[in-house]
């Protein structure tokens, strides 16, 4: 009679490591839109069905950041920037102005990376870090966190709940990140999801994008600000939101 026992105690220890990345990646598929929306509305950012979030990635940069801050000025809006704590601590003085001109300061985590190898202890420190950073220029502690990519580990789960943030996604972007986008890509990117009560998600530096991509977003602006009042849809953070409200979970006809 054959012996399988060391076989099989093998098999099971080659095995641990497949299963351990799959429970680390296995919560990134709130990336797909479809089912984010269906199953998650709060993390995919469905909120007042009257109302449009607007959010920023990936800043702050003092070469670009002031363009959107005038802007929003001149539009009348405020809205949500997810800054890199690591650029926080580096200009420091373009993240107060952002917050002094009324906007919410949110975090996107301490650096643009890639989460695929599992490290939840340098998770946690590091978003502890970049969310003490948020809060030091803010004069308040930061109530939402938006990982890099849109990828939620199981990892950066546990660590945005050991420091008190709220995961939220977007249901709008305009590919604003991409060498080819230009204004009016980008506003027809954004409207081809845009419905009442969504987040849209732009980007205001290119950090993390193409050289230059920052200015299709910024010139794409007053029109998606414009499309989203014609639609009768007020803008504004996500403070003002309402995201994950029972009320907020139903789809109202697209802004358009």
């Amino acid at each position: 009679m054959r012996r399988r026992g060391p076989a099989i105690g093998a098999a099971v220890y080659a095995a641990a490591p497949v299963a351990l990345a799959l429970a680390h990646v296995g919560p990134a598929a709130t990336w797909l839109p479809g089912f984010r929306r269906r199953a998650f509305p709060g993390l995919a950012g469905l909120g007042r069905p009257d109302h449009i979030a607007l959010t920023f990635d990936d800043g702050p940069d003092p070469a670009s950041t002031p363009r959107f801050l005038d802007l929003l000025d001149e539009l009348g809006v405020r809205a949500t920037f997810f800054l890199l704590g690591e650029d926080v601590v580096r200009h420091p003085a373009t993240a107060r102005e952002q917050a002094r001109r009324g906007h919410e300061l949110a975090v996107h985590g301490w650096s643009h990376d890639r989460p695929w190898t599992p490290a939840p202890a340098r998770d946690a420190r590091e978003l502890l870090r970049a969310a003490h950073a948020v809060g030091e220029v803010a004069g308040r502690a930061p109530v939402w966190y938006r990982p890099p990519y849109g990828i939620l580990t199981s990892g950066r789960w546990a660590a945005a709940h050991r420091a008190e943030l709220r995961p939220v996604l977007w249901t709008a972007w305009g590919k604003d990140w991409r060498p080819d986008a230009t204004p009016a890509s980008v506003r027809g990117t954004v409207a081809a999801d845009l419905r009442g009560g969504g987040t849209i998600l732009l980007h205001d530096t290119d950090h993390a994008s193409a050289p230059g991509s920052w200015r299709s977003a910024l010139g794409a602006l007053p029109g998606i600000v414009r499309d989203c009042r014609e639609a009768g849809l007020a803008v504004g953070p996500l403070g003002e939101h309402a995201v994950g409200r029972p009320d907020a979970r139903h789809t109202p006809a697209p802004a358009r």
